[in-house]
């Protein structure tokens, strides 16, 4: 696969509401958020002054959290931190495994849709991957994984900067770890991504070196360090 251009990936969020996701946007001048219950990433551009802040409040509403996921630039001293969590975003590079999941034969994988929210949802309260809403399966494409009914992993896409797809919401609950489950769901949403002439990319807490380690065995390699801040609006 030809290497896409990585410019989109420095404001992911941005990226993805300028294209693919722009029907899911809310705008206010250059300020750019979700639609609620999707997702509470917002984005301002990099050199943005009090009038985008102000346009990010007005969209936000009072008191909301505003998750500036990569975003370098910095809000007014009004705004109140809520979280800073340092991280590594990767890119799929491994051309040669063409995106296929690992062999495992027995794991049978399923689409999840509106009607699997409630246990998409009890799973992540389980697990804690990161931000998932209601309506965050409406950003893409979610597999899971059930065992006797039950579903037990999952992983889906997030953020669409044009040409790039992000796996994100990797989940195991704990008592189903160690079988592959991650790996493969990671692998099949690689291998619809690649499918579709898109690039994969993710990101990863940079504390959590077990899913660094294995997103490395399944092609992926770091682009760069990133720093992922949350906000209350004044």
């Amino acid at each position: 696969m030809m290497d896409r251009d990585v410019v989109a990936l420095d404001d992911p969020v941005g990226a993805s509401l300028s294209g693919p996701h722009a029907h899911l946007a809310r705008r206010l001048g250059r300020a750019v958020t979700y639609l609620p219950g999707v997702a509470t990433f917002s984005a301002v551009p990099a050199d943005a002054g009090a009038a985008e802040w102000a346009d990010l409040a007005r969209l936000l509403g009072r008191g909301e959290f505003a998750d500036l996921f990569s975003c370098p630039a910095t809000p007014p001293s009004d705004w109140e931190p809520v979280f800073t969590l340092e991280g590594r975003q990767m890119i799929w590079s491994d051309s040669s495994r063409a995106g296929q999941p690992p062999a495992e034969p027995d794991i049978n994988v399923v689409e999840l849709g509106a009607d699997s929210v409630p246990e998409m949802l009890d799973l992540v309260e389980r697990t804690r991957p990161g931000p998932f809403r209601p309506r965050t399966h409406e950003l893409g494409t979610y597999l899971g994984i059930r065992d006797d009914g039950a579903l037990v992993a999952m992983a889906g896409e997030r953020l669409r900067p044009p040409g790039w797809t992000e796996i994100s919401t990797v989940c195991t609950d704990p008592a189903a770890r160690g079988r592959g489950y991650a790996a493969h769901l990671v692998g099949a949403l690689v291998a619809r991504i690649v499918a579709r002439e898109e690039r994969p990319f993710l990101h990863v807490a940079e504390a959590n070196s077990g899913a660094i380690a294995l997103y490395e065995r399944l092609g992926f390699v770091a682009r760069k360090r990133v720093t992922f801040r949350g906000f209350r609006t004044p």
